[in-house]
């Protein structure tokens, strides 16, 4: 099974939600402590791995490519100043994989963000990765995905245990389990089931290993939900012919996530993160916990 090397990171959303911040930064750069959020989600990918990374862009991005780029001047000024800390700190995003671009153009939902990038991929398997979802580093879960794509073939997704009362918000799967502890067989997919519909508690998650055959089911997907061409229609397909590129398996993730998909979550995201550095935890912690008493 061919070793998986390319990771695809969908980033052309107009981050609406975010507004006015995101009038003129992508959301993808606004700050999850000290780092952009898009940064951590790159860090994933090169640590599973995959050192080969292209983002599917859209107009006003052009910040996530200078993120991910030399700052020659930047780098001189720190140099100059002796902060080799900080200069480190700068120069890590630009080394962290070989990095591509491709405009979305129309953005039409997230299966037509993966289809843009089939010239690049071309005829391999690869990940991809959204942005609102952050795993936490200590919890290797694209590792185990790629792991059981190579073992098994098709594709994987992440699943995840929701409350029925949140299944709305998802994709949900329909599953029969395996002898493997954590790893389902997917037999079907809804995209954001009404209330009482959802085939399982099982939501699926930002990320994704896919067979390069889901380019052929998306040119043929019609527009789903939200008038967009869905991910999951196309998963679906191949969960249900796997003659079309080969099985569709789940791994039921129980780690740590973040989610900056609102500001709620996001603001919870920095808070969970800046708690545990070493580095700002330990006085941050102790001024929540003297906030909070003050509060309630």
């Amino acid at each position: 099974m061919r070793k998986i090397q390319k990771a695809v990171i969908p980033a052309a959303g107009l981050g609406t939600r975010f507004l006015p911040a995101t009038k003129a930064t992508p959301k993808e750069m606004l700050p999850v402590v000290d780092k952009p959020a898009i940064q951590y989600v790159v860090e994933e990918a090169a640590a599973a791995g995959l050192s080969d990374v292209l983002m599917i862009t859209g107009r006003n991005k052009r910040a996530l490519e200078d993120h991910f780029d030399r700052n020659y001047e930047l780098e001189s000024a720190l140099t100059r100043k002796g902060d080799a800390e900080r200069l480190v700190r700068v120069q890590e995003s630009s080394d962290l994989a070989t990095m591509h671009y491709v405009r979305q153009g129309d953005p039409r939902g997230l299966g037509h963000a993966v289809l843009c990038a089939e010239p690049h991929v071309g005829d391999e398997p690869f990940a991809v990765l959204l942005g609102d979802d952050l795993i936490d580093p200590r919890d290797p879960l694209l590792t185990r995905m790629t792991e059981i794509r190579e073992r098994e073939g098709g594709s994987v997704v992440a699943l995840m245990e929701v409350a029925p009362e949140q299944s709305h918000l998802y994709g949900c799967a329909a599953v029969d389990p395996t002898p493997e502890d954590g790893i389902v067989r997917v037999t079907g997919l809804v995209e954001k089931p009404e209330p009482g519909d959802a085939p399982s508690n099982l939501a699926v998650i930002g990320r994704y290993v896919l067979d390069p055959a889901v380019f052929a089911v998306l040119r043929e997907t019609e527009p789903g939900r939200g008038g967009e061409i869905q991910l999951t229609d196309a998963l679906q397909q191949l969960a249900a012919d796997e003659k079309l590129g080969g099985p569709v398996h789940g791994v039921v993730f129980r780690g740590r996530r973040y989610d900056t998909g609102d500001r709620g979550d996001y603001l919870r995201a920095i808070v969970r993160l800046a708690c545990e550095r070493e580095d700002l935890g330990p006085d941050f912690r102790t001024w929540l916990r003297a906030y909070v008493t003050s509060e309630l």
